[in-house]
Parts: structure tokens; sequence; C-alpha cells
């Protein structure tokens, strides 16, 4: 069966749940590209170590240097296929990928204390060692700095919701009723 999609967009918040849904996609035949992996390059580049917090200082210097939707052009030059395109974290790079045909976005959250759990055992460098800490760098994804990140528009944006609280399983079957 074809993908019923050329391309699906993930945004959302931190810890909801778009990489396994990635995963569940990869697995129904899409190709996958991360807006987050344009970044990393440019950090392994320069040898700049990978946290978090060093994410979002070069995706928002990028988008400075040369346009919201930057991430989103040197993805889209990557495409060859369905394929699931992760890591919208600026409405304009949602404008980029809705310029192309077949493309829906998905938003996905989850409660805080939950996306924090998942993060933790997950083990990347999330610059944040608590709960609170991880709240007050979420805070800075969803401002509305045309330049930054802008989590809350990506999610205003979206053509489906998932609110992802529950098992992997939850997750799938909420990706199968929703796609």
């Amino acid at each position: 069966m074809a993908p019923p999609y050329r391309l699906i967009g993930l945004t959302g918040t931190n810890g909801s749940g778009k990489g396994e849904a990635a995963d569940w996609l990869r697995g129904r035949g899409y190709s996958y590209l991360s807006l987050s992996d344009v970044i990393r390059d440019e950090l392994r580049r320069d040898g700049i170590p990978e946290t978090r917090d060093a994410l979002i200082a070069r995706g928002n210097a990028l988008r400075q240097a040369f346009g919201p939707d930057v991430l989103a052009r040197r993805v889209l030059a990557r495409v060859e296929g369905p394929t699931v395109v992760d890591s919208i974290r600026n409405p304009e790079e949602v404008a980029a990928l809705r310029r192309e045909e077949g493309f829906v976005l998905i938003a996905f959250d989850a409660p805080a204390a939950l996306r924090f759990e998942r993060v933790v055992r997950r083990g990347r460098d999330e610059s944040a060692a608590d709960l609170e800490a991880f709240l007050r760098k979420e805070a800075e994804e969803r401002g509305s700095d045309p330049a930054a990140q802008q989590i809350d528009a990506c999610i205003a944006l979206a053509d489906i919701r998932i609110t992802n609280g529950g098992t992997l399983e939850d997750l799938h079957r909420s990706l199968e009723e929703a796609l």
C-alpha cells in the first residue's frame, strides 16, 4: 500500500512522541529527515557539542541569517519520495513545507511530567536537571520571535493533533486512526 501522504511533518513539545511517531511511519514506507539534523550537521562541522542549548542557539542563528524557513528549505532539497519531516519548530518552516503537494502536519503533546520522564530516559543532554528547569527551557521554545522556535504557533497550524499520554500502543493506534 502506498503511503497516504507524500510528506508528513511532525511538530510538538519535547518528549511528546515525535520520534516514536517517526519510527512508526518509517515502518510504513516513509523516509526520515529532521530539521534538527540540519542543525546537528552544522554543530558537528564546527566541533560544538550537540546539547539542547546549542541546538536551539544554532537553529535560531540560522533562521536569523538565512530566513525563518531555512531548515525546511534545506530538508526539502533532500526529499525523495514519501518522507516524514521531524522537528518542525517555526511557522515559516510549516509554510515552506505546505507549498509541497501532499503535506500534512501532525502535532504532539503530552503532560509535562511525563514528557520530562521520557527525555530523561532517552539520555540526551536536554540542558535540564529537573522538571522545573525542563519547563523553563521549554518556555524558550514557545516564544514569538520570527527567527526563533515557536512551538505553540506550529501546533496551532497542525492538521492533526495527538495527545500522547498513554502507551506506545496507544500512540500507534492514534496515528493509525489519524492517517
